[in-house]
């Protein structure tokens, strides 16, 4: 057997060897999903990126080298299946490949950690452990090319609006929003720490005078939660804009997940519904004051009081009664980051907001004080120290526009589109406070 490319290159993906392409010669490369040996004939099913394929060997049509080649093979070998495609009721995509030459590219060992075919299953630890492996599975698979259609759905609705993308610091020298929950690092002589969020950078880039910014790039946060909605590494979509404020950048949110949700309908099907799973497209956002959120939490049997967080189970009760998709606006401005505008009015109360799938938080954002004055008292309230945001406070004082904006968690949003439960699914190599590995 060979064990080298050589010459030999794909000719098609499994998916396009179909009715279309009967009675031609076609090359394939995968894994051995599975083999059927029924002593006259062998089945052998081969899988890709793209799907399985049936390939039927026999004893009648082949030669005898090809089926030892067969027998000899293991499950989640890497091979090169060359063949003529003829029609087959009971196969994959209605038809099935007559091997004429097969070659070993790669011999899996036995016994796998794992089974890719899903019969046995395994425990997410397990899952995690050997993750590539995992990934084989289509089902698993499927979650990253929705992601995929995800980022490319959410940057195509940006570059279409004229929105920048732009790249920030991961290290920093400061705590973003205040608070301990940083992964310092040693910076040559000096502490660092690993960027908590990009919202200072994207602030700095309108005092620039770049008007509408986004970036997709990875969060840092040192808490200790165990979960199944918190990681201490996320991807995160952040968008800031000049000139505009809450209300503006609550719809802009709202048609980003629109294209989202629906170019996922429309574009990846086939992995909804190996997923079992179907989400509509929403239009407009429902919408709840934080104030008419606490009598309905309380009004539900959960205690809350005014200028608290949502507990879990205050989140648990207002997702049942607002359904999916809905922004939870005008919250306290003391339990909101220096950064955020107040109402003027009623300085109480703030120009922020979350956007909320059922009960869990995807999204934070708000209008941002502008004002050098009034973002240095806030920074002040907050027991922060100014000199610690010395490059971002000189910002302020030559010219910063109105802006507002919001960050979104990438992460959390697939578990929507795909309906898992629990975030590790969403992450190619998931990091929590108890995995560093792989």
């Amino acid at each position: 057997m060979e064990y080298l490319l050589k010459d030999l290159r794909r000719t098609h993906y499994t998916s396009d060897v179909n009715e279309d392409v009967i009675d031609q010669e076609v090359t394939i490369m995968g894994w051995v999903h599975e083999i059927r040996d029924l002593g006259g004939i062998i089945f052998l099913l081969i899988r890709d990126f793209k799907g399985l394929i049936q390939v039927t060997a026999p004893s009648k049509k082949v030669s005898a080298e090809i089926l030892e080649d067969i027998r000899s093979l293991r499950k989640e070998s890497v091979v090169a299946v060359k063949g003529k495609v003829q029609s087959s009721g009971k196969a994959p995509n209605g038809v099935e490949i007559i091997p004429s030459e097969i070659t070993v590219l790669n011999m899996a060992n036995q016994p796998l950690p794992l089974d890719p075919t899903e019969k046995v299953k395994a425990e997410m630890d397990t899952r995690l452990n050997s993750r590539f492996l995992d990934l084989r599975k289509p089902g698993v698979s499927a979650i990253f090319k929705i992601k995929n259609q995800f980022y490319k759905s959410a940057r195509q609705y940006f570059y279409d609006h004229d929105v920048i993308e732009i790249q920030t610091p991961k290290l920093v020298a400061s705590a973003t929003e205040g608070g301990t929950e940083l992964f310092p690092i040693t910076y040559f002589e000096r502490e660092a720490f690993l960027g908590q969020s990009p919202q200072l950078y994207k602030q700095m880039m309108m005092s620039a005078g770049f008007d509408k910014v986004f970036e997709i790039g990875q969060i840092f946060r040192a808490e200790e939660h165990d979960t199944l909605r918190h990681l201490n590494e996320a991807i995160s979509i952040d968008m800031e804009a000049s000139f505009m404020d809450d209300e503006d950048v609550m719809k802009i949110l709202n048609e980003l997940l629109v294209k989202v949700i629906t170019d996922i309908n429309d574009n990846c099907a086939d992995e909804l519904e190996l997923l079992d799973h179907s989400i509509e497209v929403p239009k407009k956002f429902e919408r709840i004051d934080y104030d008419n959120a606490v009598d309905l939490v309380n009004e539900a049997g959960v205690e809350m009081e005014y200028g608290e967080d949502l507990s879990r189970e205050g989140e648990k009760a207002l997702g049942e009664a607002m359904g999916d998709f809905y922004f939870l606006t005008g919250w306290p401005t003391a339990i909101k980051p220096f950064y955020v505008m107040p109402y003027e009015n009623n300085p109480e109360k703030s120009h922020a907001f979350d956007l909320m799938y059922k009960n869990l938080e995807l999204s934070s954002g708000a209008t941002r004080i502008h004002q050098y004055d009034l973002v240095l008292n806030q920074l002040i309230e907050k027991d922060l120290s100014p000199e610690s945001f010395a490059a971002y406070l000189k910002a302020f004082k030559y010219g910063m526009p109105p802006h507002a904006g919001w960050g979104l968690g990438a992460d959390r949003v697939n578990m929507v589109l795909t309906g898992v439960e629990n975030i590790r699914e969403t992450v190619l190599f998931p990091r929590d406070r108890h995995r560093l590995t792989p």
